[in-house]
């Protein structure tokens, strides 16, 4: 081949590369460059099986995790005010999980993750030292999880911390004070 004729074709890639590497501070809508693609998958597949299980969109939600010292709380928010299906369906939904979390029955993450949560089954254990109360708000509704026993909270956290990683929230994996 002829240097010549090369020349486009190299500047042609070159120019590709530099418009297509990040530029320093410029956000991606696309994932991670550390997320593999079966993390992608995998995230993709809790959203879908989140949203059947919840009866909700992630999209239109909000999901909060937060550590206490005494054990936690789970609390999910619709993202648009006016948003009463979805307010309404976070309510319903976050009520059966308390009602359902305090009976031992974790079906339903356990469903959304494809696995079993760290946590659950010292949470199932101890279920009667956990006590688990739903509260309505007024854009969702929250679960706050309590108990005395160190063994609980410790199980309570890690299920907790899991949540966070996997809804991908950026909430505090320590405990608040």
């Amino acid at each position: 081949m002829k240097l010549p004729l090369l020349l486009p074709a190299f500047f042609t890639a070159t120019l590709g590369f530099f418009l297509a590497a990040p530029v320093h501070g410029q956000s991606s809508p696309g994932p991670s460059p550390h997320i593999n693609d079966a993390q992608s998958r995998h995230h993709e597949g809790v959203d879908e099986r989140g949203d059947k299980g919840m009866g909700f969109s992630h999209q239109l939600t909000g999901h909060h995790f937060y550590l206490y010292a005494d054990g936690g709380a789970i609390a999910v928010a619709a993202n648009n005010p006016a948003d009463t299906a979805s307010r309404d369906a976070i309510r319903t939904h976050l009520a059966s999980i308390a009602r359902m979390f305090s009976e031992g029955n974790f079906a339903i993450p356990m469903f959304v993750h494809d696995t079993a949560p760290p946590g659950i089954e010292t949470m199932k254990q101890l279920r009667k030292d956990i006590s688990y109360v739903a509260e309505p708000n007024d854009s969702g509704a929250r679960v706050t999880i309590r108990t005395s026993n160190p063994k609980a909270v410790e199980a309570i956290h890690d299920f907790l911390r899991f949540q966070i990683t996997e809804h991908r929230t950026g909430d505090t994996l320590e405990v608040k004070k």
